[in-house]
């Protein structure tokens, strides 16, 4: 059993999300940061399926209640057990009843604890993670809450320590232009491929919202709604692109200039950081 001391900004369940249900309503979810998550728990002997614990910029304390193995991957931060530094992106032997500090993230947003066993909260729709959207899954975790963990592998990973890489001040994105690119300008199509954008601080887990070169519009009116994937760049009435994240709606009816081919650096750009698209692929 993992106790919760102190939860955090935003501490959430979450494994590799819940695909094949966007037809129902329901987006994928799952961590923002698929591979740290994966890295964390192959260290400590888990599928990469298992479900671990994404921490929010300030990170959590837990109490962990049987000896086993963390490990604790994504944005850097420090990390003590029992009050005592511990390492990053390695296994981490913790006695039964240790205090496990995950601290605030000095660079990053989003740190990824896995603990042997997994944390084993009912599934559903065939996933753990929680949707902050939908409201699926677990609710955020609270001071107080109580996670079960699942039965205790038989050994950590035989790596020692994986070296991690600081997040970049600036992301380069690669897109490919489309569905709803010809409801833009030309002018807006090559401003969204040649001028950086920055981070907003109203970013969250459903999207990243971008400020900087309004995208105009070709087209008037409105668009129906429409089937919305992960990575989408869709543009509001005000002109400013967001890209949606892992708790994304499944519709929308803004038109979506292009798709970014990979969101994961995203769940570590903290506000005011560069966003620069690169394109365009057909």
């Amino acid at each position: 059993m993992i106790q919760v001391l102190r939860a955090g900004a935003l501490t959430t369940v979450q494994d590799l999300g819940r695909p094949g249900w966007a037809h129902l309503g329901v987006p994928r979810s799952g961590a923002l940061d698929g591979p740290a998550l994966r890295l964390a728990n192959r260290l400590v002997g888990n599928p990469e399926t298992a479900a671990g614990l994404e921490t929010t910029l300030t990170g959590c304390r837990l109490r962990i209640t049987r000896a086993t193995n963390v490990a604790v991957t994504g944005a850097y931060g420090p990390l003590r057990v029992d009050g005592r530094p511990a390492g990053l992106g390695q296994p981490v032997a913790v006695p039964a009843g240790a205090t496990v500090d995950i601290g605030p993230a000095s660079h990053g947003v989003r740190r990824y604890l896995a603990v042997g066993g997994g944390i084993a909260v009912p599934p559903v729709l065939g996933s753990r993670s929680t949707d902050t959207l939908s409201g699926l899954g677990p609710p955020p975790l609270a001071d107080g809450d109580e996670l079960p963990v699942g039965a205790a592998v038989p050994a950590p990973s035989a790596v020692h320590f994986t070296p991690g890489q600081p997040p970049l001040d600036v992301l380069h994105l690669a897109v490919r232009l489309g569905p709803r690119d010809d409801w833009f300008t030309a002018a807006a199509v090559a401003n969204l491929l040649s001028t950086p954008y920055t981070v907003s601080p109203l970013s969250n887990r459903v999207g990243a919202r971008l400020a900087g070169t309004g995208l105009a519009r070709a087209r008037a009116g409105e668009l129906p709604s429409e089937g919305i994937v992960l990575g989408a760049v869709q543009v509001p009435a005000d002109g400013q692109p967001l890209i949606f994240l892992a708790d994304h709606p499944t519709t929308g009816g803004y038109p979506v200039i292009a798709v970014v081919a990979d969101v994961a650096p995203l769940a570590q750009a903290r506000p005011g950081t560069t966003v620069l698209f690169h394109g365009p692929q057909r």
